[in-house]
């Protein structure tokens, strides 16, 4: 199942396809014993996909057969053991995705010519997704991060290994010096190459980064090259270019949630400063409006916000989950169109914007 959704990732998905493009979202959990009900949701929602197929008189025979069969593969695929908050399935002719979020999704069916992806989007927002790069004298790991965990990002070339030919164990244990390591001129080469292909990736997919590694190695990679110098901080932990996520996770944690608070006490200045130049928007209502327009130049959700809402033609209005033409997943829709127009979208405990209740924003003017 996929997890990390990069900018070049979210454009693939968002190209046109042929008709239709199944976008199946069903909410999943965690935990018992609320993850008894995953299973028979899921069969239920992709038969309910399957019935609109059939029910579709655009949809050709061929056509039905051909996205069916994706569908019952996408579905082969899932391994609800390890479900997160949502579960979304694409189904178009000729492939399939399965996405797992740490966010929940509306129980819904869609048939276009596009997938349907701003839940994945407002998922990957809430995340607040970083790298972390583990750095050692002949290996450089590259973590991908977000939603309290760290897994393995093998893109851009990493994990980076620097040949035997190049590295001298036995000149290291002979000097016995390990911090000369790094004063090695091929140590130095390998060390700018790293520096290189992370640059890469921020310029992709661009993250806070985090950087650990023993205090000759932090100091060396920076010496090399600037991305060192660009992160967001650095982590004297050596042992990491080889160690597993969850010993990553825990090195890198305290400063992703010192990071984390320092940055919901700078999101409230900005708020009330806000309300001060009358720049300051709040509610579903409100905030919709203002993203359509592209006015919002700041966006903060609280993490758990959800809303049901029916659109009157003047105004969101609050609905029921059944109400015809209910939208349950207007907060996605935001964040995704904030996005899209260049806004910074930042997510915040539950109860941190109070009177806000729930969702603000700061607007360009």
């Amino acid at each position: 199942m996929e997890h990390a959704l990069s900018p070049r990732t979210l454009a693939e998905l968002r190209r046109p396809r042929p008709y239709p493009a199944v976008s199946v979202l069903t909410p999943t959990h965690r935990r018992e014993p609320d993850n008894a009900q995953d299973p028979v949701r899921l069969r239920n929602v992709v038969a309910e996909a399957k019935k609109q197929l059939e029910a579709d008189p655009a949809v050709t025979r061929e056509r039905r057969t051909e996205v069916v069969d994706q569908l019952d593969r996408a579905l082969a695929e899932v391994d609800l053991t390890h479900a997160e908050d949502g579960l979304v399935i694409f189904a178009a002719p000729g492939e399939h995705q399965v996405w797992s979020l740490a966010r929940s999704v509306p129980e819904r069916v869609v048939l276009s010519d596009t997938f349907l992806t701003r839940n994945l989007v407002s998922a990957q927002a809430a995340e607040r997704p970083y790298w972390v790069l583990s750095v050692s004298a002949d290996r450089v790991t590259l973590w991908n991060g977000g939603a309290g965990r760290v897994r393995e990002a093998r893109t851009g070339g990493f994990p980076l290994t620097l040949t035997p030919e190049n590295f001298d164990p036995e000149r290291v244990e002979r000097i016995g010096d390990t911090p000369s390591t790094f004063r090695d001129e091929h140590t130095r080469a390998f060390l700018r190459e790293a520096d290189t292909a992370m640059a890469a990736v921020l310029r992709a997919d661009p993250r806070p980064l985090y950087v650990t590694g023993e205090t000759a190695a932090l100091s060396a990679l920076d010496e090399v090259g600037p991305v060192a110098r660009s992160a967001v901080r650095h982590l004297p932990h050596g042992g990491l270019a080889q160690g597993t996520p969850e010993a990553v996770w825990q090195a890198v944690r305290p400063a992703v949630e010192q990071e984390a608070a320092e940055g919901v006490e700078r999101l409230a200045g900005e708020l009330e400063a806000a309300r001060g130049r009358k720049e300051f928007a709040a509610g579903v209502d409100e905030l919709w409006r203002n993203a359509r327009e592209a006015r919002v130049r700041l966006l903060a959700v609280e993490e758990n916000y959800r809303v049901t809402v029916r659109d009157d033609g003047d105004h969101l209005i609050p609905a029921e989950g059944g109400d015809l033409d209910a939208r349950e997943d207007i907060v996605d829709e935001i964040v995704e169109r904030c996005l899209e127009t260049g806004a910074d979208v930042r997510f915040v405990p539950d109860g941190a914007l109070g009177e806000a209740r729930g969702i603000a924003g700061v607007l360009r003017y």
